[in-house]
């Protein structure tokens, strides 16, 4: 069993993380800040030891961090995003971050696990590999890699085993209502028209449960430095919009072309996920459709419900 400091809790990846661990029976203390909706984690927040603050007052945690010695730490949290947010928001992650791997090498955590983006990269390349130069185009990208090359200096000389798994895009349960595989099916389920683009663009989707699971598995093997999170089987939007379509039996709701591209948006962002099948053997559990059908028959259950927070971040 592992003691897992998890940051960043209540958002997406983590509360999928938090599951998974609790699933597995390791002892989870998780960092959530004050100003989360914790909708993600109702059913099992009774069972998480949290930290109600944010990693701006780590000073504040010492003692109860100490008290909890974490051999890993799993820090998903992060505060500014590409193209959406004020660069200083990136600017205040990638600071916050740094004193928090500080924070756990004194503590002697063996494992630092901060998660990366595809972003890094320079994403004019057909495919990204761990190999592919890093280039990033925003201030987000560029706060993300920065965080890598400074915690593989770091690792080298304290010995602290660093991990950066570089996610692509997810989706599934309690995806944020902003995104376009949860947008598609809220609205078609709200009764409404879901209008796209024409959906050429390229990318790399994977099941949030499969992302979570990707995560963990590279966490526990001996791999260091970045991996990429990925299936490594590129789609197009159109794809996953004309799939939405079909699951929800209303292909005519979902209108391709009905809407131009977002400026500056990347054409291609396909990933490679050969350095993660064969250092640690790990596997999806969904295919494309499959897992499309779980997060439309999970959006379905979802929307009878009157929770609190359901169009949550």
């Amino acid at each position: 069993m592992h003691r897992v400091l998890l940051t960043g809790a209540g958002g997406f990846v983590g509360s999928h993380l938090a599951r998974l661990l609790l699933a597995e029976g390791q002892e989870v203390m998780a960092l959530i800040s004050p100003s989360t909706n914790r909708w993600r984690l109702r059913d099992i927040e009774s069972r998480l030891s949290i930290l109600d603050s944010d990693l701006t007052n780590l000073a504040a945690l010492g003692d109860r961090l100490r008290a909890f010695r974490p051999d890993v730490c799993l820090h998903m949290a992060w505060h500014g995003w590409a193209g959406q947010t004020a660069p200083d928001e990136n600017l205040t992650s990638l600071a916050v971050s740094l004193e928090l791997l500080k924070l756990m090498s004194s503590l002697r955590c063996e494992r630092f696990v901060a998660a990366g983006t595809c972003f890094e990269y320079d994403v004019r390349h057909e495919w990204l590999s761990e190999k592919t130069p890093l280039g990033p185009h925003n201030v987000y990208g560029a706060c993300k890699k920065a965080m890598f090359e400074i915690a593989q200096e770091f690792a080298a000389l304290t010995g602290i085993r660093v991990l950066t798994p570089r996610l692509f895009y997810s989706y599934g349960p309690y995806e944020p209502a902003r995104r376009i595989v949860a947008s598609i099916i809220r609205t078609v389920l709200g009764g409404g028209t879901a209008k796209v683009t024409p959906g050429q663009q390229i990318r790399d989707y994977l099941h949030i449960e499969d992302v979570a699971s990707a995560i963990w598995t590279a966490t526990q093997s001996p791999v260091t430095g970045a991996v990429n999170i990925a299936s490594g089987e590129p789609v197009t939007i159109a794809e996953v919009a004309t799939t939405l379509g079909q699951l929800l039996g209303k292909p005519d709701r979902v209108e391709i072309g009905a809407i131009g591209y977002q400026e500056g948006d990347p054409m291609r962002v396909a990933g490679d996920a050969t350095l993660l099948r064969r250092e640690t053997g790990w596997s999806p559990r969904f295919g494309l459709r499959d897992g499309l059908a779980n997060a439309v028959a999970w959006w379905e259950a979802w929307s009878t419900q009157s929770a609190v927070g359901a169009s949550g971040s």
